[in-house]
């Protein structure tokens, strides 16, 4: 296989993940590209957050290879891989804020965690992303005094405040009613559109499928089985994407 090209960020290469006798993705490639929203879509348990996680090799592969701008990374140890971590946020399905702690600590962690700054610098950044996902003057805030709508937008806001070059969601409008899920939809174009930011999105809501991606693929038994534009995707013939689309269930082996 050739190199990436420039515009290619990640590459998944003949990647195969089993848990026990359960193969969860099977020998599958894929790439994705630079400062583009790419949506994975497909049913319950089809592998893919388990394929959002070897990106940033949360989880490592069985077999295979993982390339992050033209780097493997897959075979990295964890202190190597922090620069690379450090480009990429992660929000969280649930948002995983910490219960205890006020907005502007929570934001401000990675911060913290990966940087020297003073904490002026730290209250102005962290500042800046609330301002950035309309949360402004809520820095004292606990989580508990939130909305589930906010919570995800806090969450977006401490996933951005390294300024990453990619953002990796995990399934980001999963509980709420359709106006907050339109919310984050719109926060998720406005940072790729502002900011030139990679989205990798795991979803399984098709309304935010069509509105935020610029590609969708789809995952079946831990493969591609299809791969398109949110127009192609909405009339394809193709089986699996129509029963996913439609709610229907599938019949094993069909």
């Amino acid at each position: 296989m050739n190199e990436p090209s420039n515009n290619i960020l990640f590459e998944l290469r003949n990647i195969k993940k089993s848990f026990g006798k359960l193969i969860v993705l099977d020998d599958l490639n894929m790439t994705i590209a630079r400062g583009k929203t790419t949506v994975v879509i497909g049913p319950s348990g089809c592998g893919k957050t388990v394929l959002l996680k070897h990106l940033i090799v949360l989880m490592r592969p069985d077999r295979g290879q993982v390339f992050f701008d033209d780097v493997r990374i897959d075979n990295l140890n964890e202190d190597k891989l922090i620069p690379m971590r450090r480009r990429c946020g992660f929000l969280f399905q649930a948002g995983a804020l910490f219960d205890s702690e006020t907005v502007a600590r929570n934001i401000g962690f990675p911060l913290l965690q990966h940087t020297k700054y003073p904490q002026k610098t730290i209250d102005r950044i962290v500042a800046e992303k609330l301002g950035l996902v309309g949360m402004s003057n809520l820095e004292n805030r606990l989580p508990s005094q939130l909305s589930g709508g906010q919570q995800k937008r806090i969450a977006l806001a401490r996933a951005i405040a390294l300024s990453p070059e990619v953002i990796l969601y995990d399934e980001p409008t999963t509980g709420l009613d359709p106006i907050r899920a339109e919310t984050i939809n719109d926060l998720i174009i406005k940072l790729q559109q502002e900011l030139k930011i990679t989205s990798i999105v795991v979803t399984h809501d098709m309304n935010s499928a069509y509105k935020i991606a610029d590609r969708i693929v789809m995952l079946n038994q831990g493969k591609i089985v299809a791969d398109g534009t949110p127009d192609q995707i909405r009339n394809s013939d193709n089986k699996h994407v129509k029963n996913f689309i439609r709610g229907r269930t599938e019949e094993p082996g069909k």
